[in-house]
């Protein structure tokens, strides 16, 4: 198998939709920590466009808000000096649809930092195909409390 993505290494038994390595249903998104950022790459399937040719823009909402919630989760962890990412869920986010997003190749997906206290973060995040920025995203992702549903989840 090549390189653990930050999911597979840290929430294997995840079973998020976007994101969980144990939902074989699910779109899998595999992210990893690139310098400042978080990268990935996903490929469409038929099953996931809105119109032939196409990525359904709620897919495009799902693969932005779990790639953005990992890179949150990342510089938590970072940041406070864990071994662990605290889980964190998201709070807010907003996803701006620029053109139509081509689903006959992979897409890329690219999140970064723009603000952080202890336990929030601001990310901002961009989907890509065919060398073309076709979606951005910002969202405000926040580390969980014992008590919270997702507590562990991961």
């Amino acid at each position: 198998m090549a390189e653990k993505s930050i999911q597979e290494t840290y929430a294997p038994r995840l079973a998020c939709f976007g994101c969980g390595p144990a939902n074989e249903k699910g779109l899998q998104i595999r992210s990893f920590p690139s310098g400042d950022e978080m990268m990935a790459e996903w490929q469409p399937k038929p099953e996931y466009e809105s119109f032939t040719g196409m990525l359904s823009g709620g897919i495009i909402g799902a693969l932005l808000d779990c790639h953005c919630n990992w890179i949150a989760a990342w510089h938590l962890m970072k940041k406070a000096g864990l071994d662990h990412p605290p889980c964190t869920v998201t709070a807010e986010y907003s996803v701006k649809l620029l053109r139509p997003t081509p689903s006959d190749k992979p897409v890329q997906l690219v999140s970064r930092i723009a603000e952080s206290t202890d336990d929030r973060v601001i990310v901002e995040g961009e989907l890509v195909a065919h060398d073309r920025v076709c979606a951005t995203c910002r969202g405000i992702f926040v580390a969980v409390k014992p008590g919270h549903p997702a507590y562990h989840r991961w």
